[in-house]
């Protein structure tokens, strides 16, 4: 990394890092808060709120960014009546797809910054960013606050520094190509000093993490397929709520906008489902692939694909978490990293008790690295939605975590025990390929 002629003043002398990131972070808080902004500009320019007020409006967008990056708003209501008593509640369900945006913006800070930095100079401008972008949201916060809703200042100032600082340091490292570059410290060199059998376990545990990684993503996609297919084979019912909202065309495009935030959220819903662990959709309610079980819900025209009832042939769903071990087995045997089999096999000369062993092993050691991440991500997308039955939504982390470890782990055994199999037809069909593209 090093300081460019497009990274300095007009006079050719160069920015200081700690202002060129505190104007980065300034920029994408700007540009994060415009859309957000846009939306409830359009609903109230065709009149769709009961207050119209600017101050009113104003506080509503802010607490939008509050809720984007993830500080939880609490609620306090009182419905009408002498007798009333308030209502208190949380609202921290984070629009996941939302969050894109800050995150986006800061992945092209970082970038920048890299670009404009020395290796060792880049914590100034990651500080002073940082401390901007911290301050943004302890001001927001601040402002935003009314009887009704109350924001925590310290969770407005660190909390969106989440995705923000996340963001920065991934395009950072995409920019710099290492992350000896990134941060000055040559992570091959301090491996190529430890002892050979460190260095074995070390690639051993990075590749397993790895496979449950790709495990973790492989069922992922496929729960969003069959997300997309359920959404098409309830198309019908999702278009009778919109026309029972009679939302007009700028309504029913903003209530658009906001499923789609959601879109990432439902993904990992999904996840939950084909685990056979499920989700929630409210308090006391149940949506899994053996059946559904959930009150009334609010007229949102995404939840009318949920399935109802019981399904016959929900069980089968939990076949995708098993399926994507069996990738990730097979990814681990394309690594090459199995030292532990290596190990076993020098200590214990009995090759069926050894090949065995160390397979199991390798299926709980990866079935537990994907139900951390899977647990991680449901935590990540579940929440609550304020007051009323809806407190409870998502999957729960624990048993998400417990079902998909133990589904991936029976994948991982099947498919590192298959791989070679596996391997073999491909390379047949490899030779099978250059001979007719011979002839």
């Amino acid at each position: 990394m090093k300081l460019r002629a497009d990274q300095t003043g007009d006079r050719g002398l160069p920015m200081p890092l700690w202002l060129q990131g505190g104007l980065e972070s300034a920029q994408a808080a700007i540009i994060s808060a415009l859309a957000v902004i846009a939306p409830i500009a359009a609903v109230w320019a065709t009149s769709g709120f009961r207050d119209t007020h600017l101050d009113v409006l104003a506080r509503l967008a802010g607490q939008a960014w509050l809720v984007i990056h993830g500080v939880p708003l609490y609620l306090t209501t009182v419905a009408e009546g002498a007798a009333a008593r308030p209502e208190t509640g949380t609202l921290s369900l984070i629009p996941l797809g939302l969050t894109l945006i800050p995150f986006l913006l800061a992945w092209r800070a970082g970038r920048r910054l890299a670009r404009a930095s020395y290796t060792d100079q880049l914590w100034q401008a990651l500080l002073g960013s940082w401390l901007v972008y911290a301050a943004f949201g302890i001001s927001t916060g601040f402002v935003c606050r009314t009887d009704e809703v109350e924001v925590f200042l310290w969770w407005a100032a660190l909390l969106p520094l989440v995705p923000f600082a996340l963001g920065m340091v991934i395009g950072a490292r995409r920019e710099a190509g290492s992350w000896s570059r990134l941060i000055g410290v040559d992570a091959v060199d301090w491996i190529a000093r430890t002892s050979q059998h460190s260095r074995w376990a070390g690639s051993y545990l990075a590749s397993s993490a790895k496979a449950g990684f790709v495990a973790v993503m492989a069922a992922l996609a496929i729960s969003s397929v069959l997300l997309a297919v359920d959404l098409l084979i309830h198309w019908n019912l999702v278009v009778a709520v919109y026309e029972g909202l009679d939302a007009g065309a700028m309504g029913g495009a903003v209530l658009t906008i906001a499923q789609l935030g959601f879109i990432p959220n439902l993904a990992v819903f999904a996840l939950a489902w084909v685990s056979g662990s499920g989700f929630a959709l409210g308090a006391g309610s149940q949506v899994g692939p053996l059946g559904t079980a959930v009150g009334p819900l609010p007229s949102v025209p995404v939840f009318a694909a949920i399935p109802a009832g019981p399904l016959d042939f929900g069980f089968v769903a939990l076949v995708v978490p098993v399926l994507a071990g069996v990738l990730a087995g097979w990814w681990f045997l394309r690594e090459g990293e199995n030292h532990f089999d290596e190990w076993l096999s020098i200590k214990v000369r009995t090759r069926w008790f050894t090949a065995a062993a160390s397979t199991l092993a390798l299926g709980i050691i990866i079935g537990a690295a994907a139900g951390l991440l899977a647990g991680a991500l449901a935590w990540i997308a579940r929440g609550s939605a304020g007051i009323g039955r809806l407190t409870d939504i998502g999957p729960a982390p624990l048993w998400t975590a417990v079902w998909l470890a133990a589904e991936v782990g029976i994948g991982v055994v099947v498919g590192y025990a298959a791989g070679p199999w596996l391997e073999r037809r491909q390379q047949q069909r490899e030779a099978d390929l250059g001979a007719v593209q011979g002839k």
